[in-house]
């Protein structure tokens, strides 16, 4: 009960920000984004409108690395939408280290050829508007699209977010019984809900992934979830 109180409270501090923030927004992304209001709290796993998300970046750091590629997904009716997938590259300055390029498969070339940041951040805005962003391991997109705006509008918006980090830990959590937080792995995740292996570290595998995580985790309750057994 003191859980959803608090739940609560903070999807009603979510939509505040939003009306707030929706006052002074410049015309643009984000302002279309916070013109849409949030899905109800009560809204049942069926019907929350989802958009999954992932970035690759060079670092863990919103301000001190960058963004190098977002990619996305619509959820709707515990369906993944192909047919809206998005995946950019972005341009950035400056040659990327080897290790960035051994782990995402993003060339310095790819990477110049990229769209402005400002393009890719506007596209994902207007994708999120009225939708629940879902990611795996909330730190990075939320800091990373919050430092974006900043950047760009000069102020960052609220994020509902499903991480199904969190939402796998919960019920871990539940069963009292240890375990390694390496079980909480995107690929151990799948693999415990016999999911088949999908190529890491491209932004739009690894958002298609997260979605059929979630789907997957919903499959297995006897109870369907609801936003506010979801949401962070």
């Amino acid at each position: 009960m003191l859980e959803h109180h608090f739940l609560f409270r903070s999807f009603i501090g979510y939509e505040a920000q939003r009306k707030r923030m929706l006052k002074s927004a410049p015309a643009g992304p984000l302002r279309t984004f916070l013109s849409q209001p949030f899905p109800a709290l009560d809204t049942p796993f069926e019907d929350i409108e989802i958009l999954a998300v992932d970035f690759e970046t060079t670092g863990l750091d919103a301000v001190k690395d960058k963004l190098l590629s977002v990619g996305c997904v619509d959820v709707t009716q515990q369906q993944i939408k192909l047919a809206s997938s998005y995946h950019a590259i972005i341009h950035t300055q400056g040659s990327l280290q080897a290790d960035n390029v051994t782990i995402h498969q993003i060339t310095d070339d790819q990477k110049d050829q990229g769209q402005p940041l400002a393009d890719v951040i506007a596209q994902l805005l207007e994708r999120l508007a009225g939708k629940v962003m879902l990611v795996h391991f909330a730190r990075i997109e939320r800091q990373f699209l919050r430092q974006a705006c900043l950047e760009l509008y000069g102020m960052a918006p609220p994020l509902p977010i499903i991480d199904t980090l969190v939402v796998a830990k919960k019920m871990l959590d539940k069963s009292a019984v240890a375990y390694d937080p390496s079980q909480l792995r995107l690929a151990a995740l799948r693999a415990k809900y016999h999911l088949p292996d999908h190529y890491a570290h491209n932004a739009l595998n690894d958002a298609i992934a997260t979605a059929e995580l979630l789907l997957a985790i919903n499959a297995e309750r006897q109870q369907a979830l609801s936003l506010q057994q979801l949401i962070l």
